[in-house]
């Protein structure tokens, strides 16, 4: 299978997607990572459950630092990151499963708003939810 295609396909697929859908992918992936991090600890791979909760803690962090705070929601969203972010830590550290699938459905939760909110936005002609 020739890799360099597939990577060329890839980038296109990312530079072609809107930020709504962009952001999208970012909440799929989150959600992805934890989940992967909630079988790693169910099998005892404490390495990649932690390379999963890390992952976790990347994506949550430009979710924050890439906000734009000219809007008032931009604040109440930051709050939830920082909030991500203290509970992944948590979780990492005592390799907590109960916090963790209590994390998860509020992850799962946030990035089905972003998914109604972007096709909303796209029945209205827009999709900038970024």
């Amino acid at each position: 299978m020739d890799r360099r295609g597939y990577q060329q396909y890839k980038q296109q697929s990312v530079n072609s997607m809107t930020p709504g859908e962009l952001l999208l992918l970012l909440y799929d992936e989150l959600v992805k990572r934890a989940t992967m991090a909630s079988i790693s600890l169910d099998k005892g791979d404490f390495p990649s459950f932690e390379m999963a909760v890390d992952r976790c803690v990347d994506i949550v962090t430009y979710l924050d630092e890439t906000l734009d705070h000219k809007y008032p929601i931009s604040g109440e969203l930051s709050r939830l990151y920082e909030y991500f972010t203290y509970q992944l830590g948590r979780i990492k550290i005592g390799r907590n499963k109960k916090e963790l699938e209590s994390l998860r459905p509020m992850l799962a939760d946030l990035r089905d708003a972003f998914h109604s909110a972007e096709k909303d936005a796209g029945s209205q002609g827009k999709s900038d939810l970024v």
